[in-house]
This record gives structure tokens, C-alpha cells and sequence, in this order.
């Protein structure tokens, strides 16, 4: 890339100017314009400077350490995108199983070998399956970031999941899976209503529109519209209150069974009346909040779950989010389609729906399996079927009596039933 150069301006139609050309990038050229030669000058040094900067910077990069490249440049790029908690999630497999074994390490030196060292290493001390699949993502995630930064040609992480088996297969996620029996969330509630009745509706809702918690938290009552029994899933609430987006970085519409409908207008009128009664000011904005309106903290929140699941006597693996995995398997059991809980659920993709309550889909055939696929037999092809089979030892079998339309040759033209019917020759 050339350096930048000052043009009079003369030379290009613009006389009493003077101009600095220069590049952008390799393949973009680009000129300002200044009314004086010595403010040119000035540019053309800033110029020089930043184009120097890069270059050493560059070169740094090259150099760099994968602690210094984690800490220096990919976590500072990927807190602008991520929620706070995931980041916060990536930062901390950084430090704690990344930087001690590979910190050192520069980027360019990191081999294939090395990083399958590092994860057969975590399996062997105890680190769950589950817990290696994580590091080994974000290693891969922060080496994909080399490649774009143009420091390594390709990601020496790339399918190495695969080939220790990190990824669990679809029939293993589904076994840890902890969802509730119909009857036992009925013993939940029961026992709910009895330890924390102030709860009810938020367990409720978890359990019959699938929500998750930080989703249920962050409802509120211009949410709700009762009148469609319908309510908008639009924000979530993290630990500490922080208000973030649904997981799947955009809101969805979730159907509300006619019992939470019923049961969440009344809660809105019970704070309405305490509204009144305690002399607020305003109404809290909040469908699930503290008895003075402030919000919910979900560990607050998982402590009377589990008390309310000792006190119905149900195992202790079952968590306010398998209230989803309730709501999803209860539904997909009772012949619902997958589309539509995936739709409910705000998965991604039907796929992702499948593959962890893909145990809960109907196995069974419903009103006759195949049976469904045969249309209205015709008149012919139904009269064909009579005769087939129908001679007796020894008789010549006779050709079947074409039944043609009105001033059709009958038995002259086209004998296959499969030609002369347009709807049975498409079916071949």
C-alpha cells in the first residue's frame, strides 16, 4: 500500500487547494481536500502515524500469547454481543481452564495436538462431558476469532468434539431431561399452595405456558392481554436484575391455558385492591414482584421451589425450568404437534425441539397410520379389484369390462385402468 502523497490541487481541478491521497485499505483509495499546504502536511503525518500504529499492532498480533489475545482483543469484541451472563460464563472458562494450561502459549505455536492434550486432560481429572464440551467451545470460539484476525490460517480446535465424543447424542440428552409426570406436577402445586401460596401463579405459569424463569420474571402486566388469553414474551431478568432479551435475542407471543388466564387476571386484581389498600402511588409494572413491588431474584426463587418440592415429596433433580420440560412433554404426549411447541417454547428450529423431547413424540399410529395416505378408491379400479382372483381352477380368465364414459369406446382404446384414470396413472 502506497504512502500518502500531497497533489496541488491544480492538477485536479481544484485550484488555491491542496489534496492528500491516500488508502483507506489495500483496495480503497480515497483523497481530502485542505485550504492550506501545511495543514495537508499535518494530515499526511496522522496518516503515516495511524498506518504505523497498524502495522505494529499487527505485528503484535502475530506475537500475541492466547491469555494476552483472549484478554487484550477477543473478550473486549464479544462483551458488545453477548448477554452479560454468557460472557461472564466465557470469561471465566478462560480463566480457570484456559490461561493456566495455554495462556502461555503464543497462537501460532498451538497445535492440534496441544488442545486435544488439554481436553483429554479435563476428562481424565472428573470434569463432567458436558462441562469439557463448554471449554472446548469457547476455545474454538476464541480461535475462530485468529482466523478472522488473519493470525492462523485454520482452527486447530475445529472437530475435535466430535472425535472425543464431547457432544452428546440426542437419546442421552433426553434421559437428562428431568421432567414432571402430570400427577406430580398436580402434587406440586397442591403442596405449593399450602408452603408459598404467593407463588402459585409463577409456578403456574412456568408450568403452563413453558416459560423460562428469567422470562417469567421479567413479565409484565402490558404483557398480558387476557381477552386473546395470550401473552408476549419480550425481556428476561438475569441475576442482580438485569434486564436482557429472550435467549433467543428477540420476543415471542406464548397461548395461556384458560386456568392461568384466570388465575393471573386475578392476582392483577388482588394488586389492584393492595394498591389501593397500602396507598401506592402507582402500580408496580411487574406480574411476579415482592410484596413492596420490587422484582424477584431467581435464587430467592429456586430456594422456595425446592422447599415446595420437599414438602410434595418429589425427587430433589427437578428444577424450576424442568416446569418447561413439563409443560413441553405433557403436551407433545397429548398428540400435540412438535411445530407448535417449538412455536410456544421459542426454539430456533424444529429440530432443536426434537432432539430433547424426542422421547415424549408419539410412537404409536394415530387414527390408522397408513390407512390415511389412500384416497376415495374409483368406481373402476374398485371393479378391477372384484375380478382379480375371483375364476375358478382351470377357467380362462376374462378380460374386466372397461366401464367408459359417455361416448367413450368401452374396451377398444386404453385397457389399464392406470392410464385411463388420470388420478390413479399420477398415484403409479
Amino acid at each position: 500500500m502506497a504512502d500518502p502523497f500531497i497533489v496541488n490541487g491544480k492538477a485536479r481541478g481544484r485550484p488555491g487547494r491542496w489534496i492528500v491521497d491516500y488508502y483507506l485499505a489495500p483496495d480503497k483509495r480515497t483523497w481530502k481536500t485542505f485550504k492550506t499546504k501545511e495543514a495537508a502536511r499535518a494530515f499526511r503525518l496522522q496518516v503515516l502515524k495511524e498506518e504505523a500504529q497498524a502495522r505494529e499492532s499487527e505485528a503484535d498480533l502475530f506475537t500475541m500469547t492466547l491469555g494476552d489475545y483472549a484478554k487484550h482483543r477477543w473478550l473486549p469484541q464479544i462483551k458488545a454481543t453477548l448477554k452479560a451472563r454468557t460472557y461472564e460464563s466465557y470469561a471465566e472458562t478462560v480463566r480457570l481452564h484456559l490461561k493456566p494450561t495455554l495462556g502461555n502459549i503464543r497462537i501460532r505455536h498451538l497445535t492440534r495436538g496441544r488442545i486435544k492434550a488439554l481436553l483429554v486432560g479435563k476428562l481424565s481429572a472428573g470434569l463432567s462431558r458436558n462441562s469439557v464440551r463448554i471449554v472446548h467451545a469457547v476455545l474454538r470460539a476464541l480461535l475462530n476469532a485468529a482466523v478472522d484476525d488473519e493470525v492462523i490460517l485454520a482452527n486447530p480446535a475445529a472437530k475435535l468434539g466430535r472425535s472425543l465424543r464431547l457432544a452428546a447424542v440426542s437419546s442421552y440428552r433426553q434421559e437428562e431431561i428431568k421432567a414432571m409426570a402430570r400427577e406430580q406436577l398436580s402434587s406440586f402445586l397442591k403442596a405449593t399452595a399450602q408452603e408459598a401460596p404467593a407463588y402459585v401463579p409463577l409456578f403456574l405459569t412456568l408450568a403452563r405456558a413453558g416459560l423460562r424463569l428469567g422470562e417469567a420474571l421479567g413479565l409484565q402486566w402490558e404483557d398480558l392481554h387476557f381477552a386473546e388469553r395470550k401473552l408476549r414474551v419480550q425481556r428476561t431478568i438475569a441475576r442482580g436484575g438485569r434486564e436482557g432479551t429472550p435467549k433467543t435475542g428477540h420476543g415471542r407471543t406464548v397461548d395461556m391455558s384458560p386456568q392461568l388466564a384466570t388465575t393471573l387476571l386475578r392476582l392483577h386484581m388482588g394488586r389492584a385492591e393492595r394498591m389501593k389498600r397500602h396507598k401506592w402511588k402507582t402500580l408496580p409494572p411487574w406480574v411476579f414482584c415482592t410484596r413492596s413491588g420490587r422484582l424477584l431474584e431467581p435464587h430467592n426463587v429456586r430456594r422456595v421451589f425446592r422447599k415446595c418440592l420437599k414438602a410434595a415429596e418429589l425427587p430433589g433433580h427437578f428444577t424450576p425450568h424442568g416446569l418447561r420440560h413439563t409443560y413441553a412433554s405433557i403436551l407433545l404426549q397429548e398428540g400435540e404437534s412438535a411445530q407448535y411447541v417449538q412455536e410456544q417454547l421459542g426454539h430456533a428450529s424444529l429440530t432443536i425441539t426434537t432432539q430433547i423431547y424426542g422421547k415424549w413424540l408419539p410412537k404409536k399410529p394415530v387414527r390408522g397410520g397408513v390407512t390415511l395416505l389412500d384416497d376415495v378408491m374409483p368406481a373402476d379400479f374398485r371393479l378391477l379389484g372384484s375380478k382379480i382372483g375371483s375364476r375358478s381352477p382351470g377357467e380362462k380368465q376374462k378380460r374386466p369390462k372397461m366401464l367408459g364414459k359417455h361416448g367413450e369406446p368401452s374396451g377398444t382404446r386404453t385397457r389399464d385402468p392406470l392410464i385411463k384414470s388420470q388420478e390413479l396413472y399420477q398415484l403409479s
